[in-house]
């Protein structure tokens, strides 16, 4: 008895490392910010580029959100983006809709007057539903990114 359970348990390890690998592997975030030198005052963006691993599609539906963790330094116009937000197109192939991540995403943001001189870090997430047709599954996940960036201690003046 203890034979079979010991062996049920190693088969089920090994198909949730499967899994995960999947999950790793369906989406992968490079993140920037543009410019990369920024005064107190300046607009810059956000720029994800989403690389999909193949035969993998990212659904419109039920939803694609980009968070923003909170920064003392940037301000966005708001916490999260959805895809509609971002105006991501949609594409249609043979009846499923999924979203066209080959442009890069941009994100607008104010750098704080009251931000610090120096270099600082930026983090949010993806939270997305990824599809294999071929493969005939689903998945509900999470991608992490950050990029880097300097703030200078000059203030751009609004005209």
């Amino acid at each position: 008895m203890r034979k079979t359970v010991f062996g049920l348990m190693i088969i089920v390890l090994f198909c949730m490392e499967g899994f995960a690998q999947k999950e790793e592997d369906c989406l992968k975030v490079d993140a920037s910010i543009s410019p990369r030198y920024l005064s107190r005052g300046q607009e810059g963006k956000v720029v994800l580029k989403i690389k999909l691993a193949e035969g993998i599609t990212i659904d419109p539906q039920p939803s694609f959100v980009i968070e923003c963790d909170p920064s003392y330094e940037l301000i966005f116009p708001k916490n999260f983006f959805t895809a509609s937000d971002l105006e991501i197109e949609i594409k249609e192939e043979t009846g499923e809709e999924y979203l066209n991540l080959e442009e890069p995403i941009e994100i607008p943001f104010t750098v704080s007057l009251e931000a610090k001189r120096g270099n600082h870090s930026f983090e949010g997430r993806i939270k997305y539903f990824a599809f294999s047709k071929q493969e005939g599954w689903c998945l509900k996940s999470t991608a992490k990114f950050a990029a880097s960036f300097y703030t200078r201690s000059t203030r751009i003046k609004k005209k």
